[in-house]
């Protein structure tokens, strides 16, 4: 008998077309293509490349970054607090890693195993509390914070709050932008309202250009509920000045946006000239904190700690009326609980031991060797990406990215158009396929009309760094060479023409 062929009740078609047209660059094509190359070489295949170096993400650990010792310390004993009773335990670890599990255990019913509150354990929601007062130096109130594993989800309980069927809801945000928020809000059926960043003037903002952009997005019909800002900037890594967050508080304020504040790369700024000042404390400080819904993010994940696996996070919300805490409480309800590990290493990030401490000092070894080595390592690139033709690329002032200008030739724009591709993509695909170096084409975080570029991590080991700019730099030869050069002389940009002003 003939086999009966069942047909799939699912198809392309049926499913949930937000799916289908959400994007995520970071993990996108060009990764898709290296995790196929990475199964060749385990296989034994021969490829030009001998290993992969993952430069397409902010993961500092699968790059060798080691993690800070403090913070496992403390996690160990709280995974086997067993460990605790074990007569030798004093000779093994320092007393004040002892002290702070037993503190966690006491105050965290059912240790790592068990759920939490859902917004996180009372005992991490004071801690990061008490911490964020401290660096702001205005209260707190653990009621504000809600722990989540890592920053991803704080953003969908956002666009799930404020994007309603229907109602043609937008939220302004940032382009270059990280894909998590255009991603999101295709998810949830909202649009996206771009504000350019001005790459000749150091990736700044201006306040002008967001009011054009928001009277234009109403005049279209959509209603723009809020505003998101990654500050130290990704994928661009420039930091707002102050005058620049004052500015935009006001504009949420008269405009009556909420304002989504991403601040998970706090702790990498390099430029000395340069300082993180949180959206908390600048609200606070002029005095509207009642007057912004502001939803401010962090995670474990990047500065120097490096966390990525344990998916630990935090967001403190403010400004919202009690009856709205109350659903976004409902929201993460609906998910239990936050993991626990991920929960009290945002605790230990946030409240790191202090001078006097057994443990301080190598904490401080350990972290100023991570961040000054990130330093080292940007300069590194940015200085070499800028010496390649028809490249450009603004100083990496924060974050963990260099997001390079790249003047393309006019045969490899023709090839891109006829694979249906964009240039940037092409330039990537090469890269990944002759050099193993995996980066995101521009085109994945948006970027003004007519312009190429490519996000990069600095995160190689200082070992490896050295290697990867040489191997670009030799890619991006034969690649101009491949397909004819930059004919117009003009095509390279220099990005120092905007004043201080």
């Amino acid at each position: 008998m003939p086999t009966k062929t069942t047909k799939s009740v699912l198809s392309l078609e049926s499913i949930n077309s937000n799916v289908i047209e959400a994007e995520y660059a970071v993990r996108g094509e060009i990764v898709q293509i290296a995790q196929k190359l990475a199964k060749e070489l385990e296989k034994g295949a021969t490829l030009p490349f001998q290993k992969l170096v993952w430069c397409n993400i902010g993961n500092p650990q699968i790059l060798g970054q080691k993690p800070i010792t403090y913070f496992r310390q403390v996690l160990s004993l709280c995974e086997y607090p067993e460990l605790l009773s074990v007569p030798e335990v004093e000779k093994l670890f320092p007393t004040d890693v002892l002290s702070r599990a037993r503190q966690l255990l006491e105050q965290i019913p059912g240790g790592v195993g068990a759920y939490s509150e859902s917004a996180g354990a009372f005992v991490v929601r004071k801690l990061v509390a008490e911490a964020i007062a401290r660096r702001d130096r205005h209260p707190c109130n653990p009621e504000e914070i809600y722990m989540t594993d890592g920053a991803s989800p704080a953003v969908h309980y956002m666009m799930d709050l404020l994007i309603r069927d229907g109602r043609n809801d937008a939220v302004m945000v940032p382009i270059p932008q990280y894909p998590l928020y255009s991603a999101t809000l295709t998810l949830y059926g909202g649009k996206l309202v771009p504000y350019m960043l001005n790459e000749s003037c150091g990736w700044s903002l201006d306040v002008q250009h967001l009011r054009q952009q928001l009277h234009t997005a109403r005049e279209q019909g959509l209603c723009v509920r809020g505003m998101v800002v990654i500050n130290p900037g990704n994928p661009t890594g420039q930091c707002l000045s102050l005058q620049n967050q004052e500015d935009i508080l006001m504009f949420c304020k008269e405009e009556s946006l909420v304002l989504i504040a991403d601040e998970v790369y706090q702790a990498n700024i390099y430029d000395e000239k340069k300082e993180f000042f949180s959206f908390k404390k600048v609200v606070c400080d002029m005095g509207i904190l009642n007057e912004v819904p502001l939803v401010s993010l962090h995670s474990i994940s990047k500065g120097f700690v490096g966390e990525c696996g344990r998916r630990g996070g935090y967001m403190a919300v403010t400004g919202f009326p009690e009856s709205v805490t109350e659903q976004i409480l409902k929201l993460a309800s609906i998910n239990l609980c936050p993991n626990i590990s991920g929960q009290i290493c945002c605790a230990l990030m946030m409240n790191p031991p202090q001078e006097g401490e057994p443990s301080f000092e190598l904490y401080e070894k350990e972290k100023n060797a991570i961040l000054g080595s990130l330093k080292r390592r940007a300069e590194l690139l940015v200085s070499a990406l800028n010496k390649l033709e028809g490249v450009s690329c603004n100083a990496a002032e924060g974050a963990l990215y260099a997001f390079p200008r790249i003047t393309l030739p006019q045969k490899a724009i023709d090839v891109a158009k006829s694979l249906g591709k964009s240039p940037d993509w092409l330039y990537c695909r090469d890269l990944l396929q002759q050099y193993g170096i995996v980066v995101v084409p521009g085109s994945g975080f948006g970027q003004a009309d007519g312009t190429f570029h490519f996000r990069t991590t600095f995160l190689p080991s200082e070992t490896d760094i050295g290697l990867v700019v040489d191997n670009l730099t030799s890619f991006h030869t034969k690649f101009m060479v491949q397909y004819g050069g930059i004919r117009n002389t003009n095509g390279t940009h220099h990005l120092n023409g905007c004043s201080d002003s």
